[in-house]
């Protein structure tokens, strides 16, 4: 579908759990107050939904959460996505804890690809950061996922006194394993807004003196919006999300579903749709799609981050205030 700026959106993030059994500290507080069951979207929901975005036009979805494999058979989910017509890729975003566990299952789909994220290789850092002790889980999980064949992407975001002497670590990895290594510029979202940024150009220079014949590359791998950097002598890529420093608006192509089925357009604005409270009060198929199509349409032109952090008066806070903005709540 064409919104009204002539983007063709064709990608939506699905959140089918604000759960996570890691606890990072710029996304999650260690207490958070549970959802009921019964308050974010049934599967049989989510499917009807994925239907008719695909009518629509949507042909490609990642599922997210939360972590979206603490939640019970959310790898059939994935399968019954994929069966669905007109969907050509359902992907999948996780922290990778559980991974390990559920490689056979995902290859059987087969899934299309699965992105893991990963701020660190070392265990204090990674404890720090998670408030869990789980890195030697994420990184068998990470080894057998690659191992099955499918598309890996490793997902780092740098952090200003966290984990900023071990990005060259992160970074190795595309060169040693046949892996895209993205690095993601920190959101002014929730716990996110604590937190420097680093951005990528500052990141790409360190790599660049290592390897002084990178070459950038602006052909987009996978759906999103990351620009890479490719060598002879790496096995993988290195990618850049920097959302802040280097917007990507206009070519922005997805929207996102939240677990409590509020459709959003932009990450950075609180409008959106309701349409878990349109299903539940006898929204038809078509006055579902109907929905859909009024919020794809009327996506916004770019997010305004940077008004965010300078006017407490402005759309952007007007979300924070009403949602808290935590990621794990929108699909981060």
């Amino acid at each position: 579908m064409i919104d009204q700026y002539k983007r063709s959106i064709d990608y939506m993030r699905i959140s089918i759990t604000d759960r996570c059994n890691l606890r990072c500290t710029y996304c999650m507080p260690e207490d958070v107050e549970k959802l009921e069951h019964d308050s974010i979207l049934t599967y049989e929901e989510i499917l009807r939904i994925c239907r008719s975005a695909s009518t629509l036009g949507i042909r490609k979805i990642k599922i997210t959460g939360g972590e979206p494999l603490v939640r019970k058979d959310s790898v059939k989910l994935m399968a019954d996505i994929k069966a669905i017509p007109g969907i050509e890729y359902v992907t999948l975003t996780t922290n990778g804890v559980l991974l390990e566990e559920h490689v056979e299952e995902l290859a059987r789909i087969p899934l299309d690809g699965v992105n893991v994220s990963l701020d660190t290789l070392n265990p204090d850092t990674f404890r720090n950061i998670t408030r869990r002790d789980e890195f030697l889980k994420v990184w068998n999980g990470l080894q057998k996922i690659i191992k099955s064949g499918i598309p890996t992407k490793i997902n780092c975001v740098p952090q200003k006194g966290v984990n900023e002497e071990e990005l060259m670590d992160i970074a190795e990895l595309a060169v040693k394993l046949p892996v895209d290594v993205r690095f993601i510029e920190m959101m002014p979202i929730g716990y996110g807004k604590e937190f420097e940024p680093i951005k990528g150009e500052d990141i790409k220079s360190r790599i660049k003196e290592k390897y002084p014949n990178i070459i950038s590359q602006k052909m987009r791998r996978g759906f999103g919006p990351a620009e890479y950097i490719i060598s002879d002598e790496w096995m993988g890529n290195i990618g850049f999300i920097s959302a802040i420093s280097h917007k990507f608006c206009s070519s922005c192509n997805r929207v996102r579903l939240t677990s409590k089925g509020f459709l959003k357009s932009c990450l950075c604005y609180g409008d959106g749709i309701d349409l878990m409270a349109a299903m539940r009060s006898g929204a038809t198929d078509t006055e579902l799609t109907s929905l859909l199509s009024k919020a794809i349409e009327k996506k916004p032109l770019e997010h305004n981050f940077e008004r965010h952090n300078k006017d407490s008066n402005s759309q952007a806070q007007d979300f924070d205030n009403m949602e808290k903005s935590e990621m794990f709540k929108i699909g981060g």
